[in-house]
């Protein structure tokens, strides 16, 4: 499996959305504003975590047991340019990685056809008795290897 690549300028190179197979669309509430105008920061991990939710839903949960709980254990968001209401994001989700009990992602988040923002996030299936890492069950890691970002195997 191919490993991610290293610093910022890896996660900026998911900026890029032709990288991207998966999406959802959201659409932003004038309760996202901050103070300042903007789409508040803590807004994105929200986005974020719906495109991730969608992708979970149709290719992730039906091959893991539904006792069996994720963890998010890293999330980092770089914000690349200012969005503000009204209007709608799309956010792109694929596979950086698959490692034996985590899934690493990465999402863009597009919004009037440029990039905002960029994330990568790390979630681990545990064990939903012990609440330790346990491997992801091979049916699930097949599915994953599906759409694992084919710049990464560059």
């Amino acid at each position: 499996m191919a490993t991610p690549e290293k610093g910022s300028e890896a996660l900026r190179s998911l900026a890029d959305r032709s990288r991207f197979s998966v999406w959802n669309t959201d659409k932003l509430r004038l309760a996202d504003v901050d103070h300042q105008g903007h789409v508040n920061n803590a807004v994105h991990a929200v986005l974020y975590t719906n495109g991730r939710y969608q992708f979970f839903r149709q290719h992730v949960r039906p091959h893991v047991a539904k006792t069996d709980p994720f963890a998010m254990v890293k999330m980092t968001i770089e914000y690349l340019s200012e969005m503000h209401y009204p209007g709608e994001v799309e956010i792109g989700t694929l596979i950086r990685r698959v490692g034996r009990s985590s899934i690493t992602f990465g999402q863009g988040m597009f919004k009037d056809g440029r990039c905002v923002a960029v994330s990568e996030s790390v979630m681990v299936l545990l064990d939903p008795v012990t609440r330790r890492a346990k491997p992801l069950p091979p049916e699930a890691v097949t599915q994953l290897e599906r759409f694992v970002d084919a710049a990464m195997s560059d």
